[in-house]
């Protein structure tokens, strides 16, 4: 006999709870399950191409610029490839908005399906060289009206978002999912090459003890994000400054251990940095599924109605009682007229 652990031969997959999911709704058609279904393959290859690329000579830069005025990275084009081969080969897409993308891309008709994917495939790719925690970020919407979809059917605001989530490429592969019905983390296990339930009804904590924000643009803040961040670092217990700068370690991060990520206007960019449809979204989703907050500054992500594809929006979310703060200091400065 084995001294080591015996395998669990009742295991909770992803794919065994997103059908049971699915059975819990009478009406159910099995287009959302095939659809995720599609998105956890794609993930777990990107997954396999994330560990092996020294190997395969997948790291450094193609030599091109994407929309974002961003340098394209040899695994950037890999992941963008998969997702968007696997979401159309799924059936269940008749668009998709993708961070690599400068505009919608549209399904071929035979494979239309009712649902609406925007993502970014390789979020954090600037860390990729480095060997840094990166991720992929997805957003699942209904198609809202009739006919020929178009730019406008992807325009919709995150209170209308069907399900969204996350991996994380790390020390081990992992896959935070909510189809609106709390959050659920998955860990792969690559000897059976599935997705494995280690993380049930994940909640943030309504408090933390961490600040994760990019402080090298202090002196660009305005003078809410600079009153509440040094606010952070007073008084008998002050926080900690955690910060990657890949925004799935940071926002994963503050969901395991509570806190307050914070992404917020600048002087360069007043309007933020972080894209609404494929970033904010999703991850706004994920916190309050799991009980904490997310807003710009002036209203809550999830009420903010797109009107370009790459919008960018500034984000402040994590554990409700930390954003709650920030909110505070936020209408202080409002009522002086500061802001």
């Amino acid at each position: 006999m084995s001294s080591g652990q015996a395998m669990d031969t009742n295991c909770m997959t992803l794919t065994r709870y997103i059908l049971e999911e699915q059975r819990k709704h009478k009406t159910a058609t099995g287009d959302l399950t095939q659809l995720l279904t599609a998105i956890q393959a794609a993930v777990k290859a990107v997954s396999s191409a994330v560990r092996k690329a020294g190997i395969a000579e997948l790291y450094g830069i193609v030599g091109e610029v994407n929309v974002q005025g961003e340098e394209v990275k040899k695994l950037d084009v890999l992941a963008n490839e998969l997702f968007v081969n696997l979401l159309k080969s799924s059936y269940q897409t008749c668009l998709m908005v993708s961070e690599e993308n400068e505009n919608v891309i549209e399904v071929e008709t035979d494979k239309h399906g009712k649902y609406i994917v925007t993502f970014d495939p390789l979020d954090g790719s600037s860390n990729i060289d480095c060997l840094v925690s990166i991720g992929s970020i997805f957003a699942i919407f209904k198609k809202q009206s009739s006919g020929r979809p178009t730019v406008q059917d992807a325009l919709q605001a995150g209170n209308k978002v069907v399900a969204a989530g996350y991996a994380l490429y790390g020390s081990a592969t992992m896959m935070v999912l909510s189809t609106g019905n709390g959050v659920n983390g998955f860990l792969l296990d690559p000897a059976i090459g599935e997705f494995i339930l280690t993380d049930s009804s994940m909640k943030v904590k309504p408090r933390g003890k961490i600040y994760s924000i990019n402080e090298g643009y202090q002196g660009k803040w305005d003078q809410s994000t600079l009153e509440y961040v040094n606010s952070k670092k007073e008084g008998a217990k002050p926080y900690g400054l955690r910060y990657v700068g890949s925004m799935v370690a940071d926002v994963h991060r503050t969901l395991k251990y509570g806190g307050i990520f914070m992404y917020p206007a600048t002087t360069d960019a007043p309007s933020g940095k972080l894209r609404l449809l494929y970033e904010c979204i999703p991850m706004a989703y994920i916190m309050t599924q799991a009980g904490g907050a997310a807003t710009t500054g002036k209203e809550d992500v999830l009420d903010v109605v797109p009107t370009k594809i790459h919008q960018r929006v500034p984000i402040v979310l994590g554990s409700t009682e930390d954003v709650e703060d920030y909110l505070q200091i936020v209408k202080k400065h409002t009522d002086k007229g500061e802001m």
